[in-house]
């Protein structure tokens, strides 16, 4: 196999960068936001009124972020092209009264979060990133350097370790982050430290009033292996469609074709069921295309058949075979790293992909000069679900669900390959472009 060749190694680096300035989903909503508007999108506040006229435009919320262009010529009618993805990703959050330990060890109180791998959170460097509120109703980002880890206990005193590791969700996922007494140490100033304000870098922990931490893995994505074609990270699930869809939409220039109005949409808690204020099955998607519908004069009717137009390509990982459980994966469909983004099917329909949708998504393909592979699960091993079915129910927008395929999935850090990664977001550009 040839070695890869430099725009997936650049891509893929350019990942690693996004990944290490997102280790929370507020984190990797801002970073979206900040590399959009560098591309020329103007930021936009829910609490603002919002210009009429065609133009790049992004908007937070918490987590979420939603960008989209209004070409010229836009009308009521005019359609969307949606890009969907999340922002969170499987681990710990951090508890009411995090500063514990015993027995002469600090510890940090925290919650699992999602369906983490947790013996893949073991012995590794860790750090705690997310949103402070303070006393005054401002909120911050906060994200400290290596602070934790979670220390598995030695061989010697479990000799059937390697027979079947059993982890208590409670007792056994503590990190450790010092050594002292408890009641001397205080875990929120550590954050609070890390803070960057305009005025410096640092708050008092104090001011502190509510926070949303969780904890990261410390470590930066790497290319690695023969030819450099594998790339190993934490939040490929689902940072590597969430940087697939910016990349692609802060690439695309002036010419794509006017009749629809591209959009990225990022969602937080995924992991956890999407049934929040941020999540895909939250109000922000429907509320950003009602005003975008509004500025263009659309009444409820038109409303509805800009809608009935409308695509929503919902991003995220999958499984590829793995050469030690081939069992697991069905014996004929079996994607596998470097072979291309897969679209995701199951007949119950927790994917959203049926004919129409496979065929729209084998012509973006096939006009990004991509190669597609399929992914089914086995019968025996049900698969998880996505953003799709949600967004498909909650607005009749027709959607089909994507991916790149993967190994270690849920793993504090994922594996993937170098071409998926880059060949995902060529196909997020030709289904923006039209």
């Amino acid at each position: 196999m040839p070695a890869a060749p430099a725009a997936p190694l650049a891509h893929a680096e350019d990942l690693a960068a996004f990944v290490e300035a997102s280790p929370s989903s507020y984190h990797a909503a801002a970073e979206v936001a900040r590399r959009l508007r560098e591309a020329g999108f103007a930021a936009l506040d829910e609490t603002d009124a919002w210009p009429a006229a065609p133009g790049r435009y992004v908007v937070l919320r918490e987590g979420a972020a939603i960008a989209w262009i209004v070409p010229d010529g836009a009308t009521a009618t005019t359609p969307v092209r949606v890009f969907g993805a999340h922002t969170d990703s499987p681990g710990f959050k951090l508890k009411p009264q995090p500063t514990t330990g015993r027995l002469g060890w600090l510890q940090a109180g925290v919650e699992v979060y999602g369906g983490p791998l947790l013996n893949s959170w073991l012995d590794r460097e860790l750090r705690l990133a997310g949103r402070i509120v303070l006393d005054d109703g401002s909120e911050h980002l906060a994200a400290t350097g290596a602070l934790l880890r979670l220390p598995q206990l030695a061989i010697h005193l479990d000799r059937e370790a390697n027979d079947h590791l059993a982890l208590d969700k409670q007792a056994h996922t503590q990190p450790v982050w010092g050594l002292g007494a408890p009641e001397s140490a205080d875990l929120l100033a550590e954050v609070a430290a890390s803070v960057v304000t305009a005025s410096g870098t640092g708050v008092d922990a104090g001011r502190i009033r509510g926070y949303d931490l969780v904890v990261a893995d410390a470590q930066r994505g790497a290319v690695f292996g023969k030819d450099d074609v594998l790339f190993a990270s934490g939040r490929l699930d689902d940072l590597a469609s969430v940087h697939a869809g910016v990349t692609a939409m802060a690439a695309l220039a002036d010419g794509f074709a006017a009749d629809h109005i591209p959009m990225l949409a990022v969602f937080d808690h995924e992991e956890v069921g999407s049934a929040t204020r941020t999540g895909a099955a939250g109000p922000f998607l429907e509320e950003v295309l009602a005003r975008i519908g509004d500025a263009l004069g659309a009444d409820r009717g038109e409303r509805m058949r800009a809608l009935a137009s409308s695509w929503h390509v919902s991003s995220d990982v999958g499984h590829s075979v793995h050469p030690n459980f081939a069992e697991k994966h069905d014996p004929v469909v079996r994607p596998v790293l470097g072979s291309g983004p897969i679209l995701k099917i199951n007949a119950n329909q927790r994917y959203a992909t049926d004919g129409a949708g496979a065929a729209a998504w084998h012509g973006w393909c096939a006009e990004a000069g991509v190669h597609s592979q399929a992914f089914v699960s086995n019968n025996q091993v049900p698969c998880g679900s996505t953003i799709g079915p949600i967004t498909a129910t909650r607005l009749g927008i027709r959607t089909v669900d994507v991916g790149i395929p993967i190994l270690s999935m849920h793993s504090a850090r994922e594996l993937a390959g170098v071409s998926d990664l880059f060949d995902l977001a060529r196909v997020a550009q030709a289904f923006f472009a039209g």
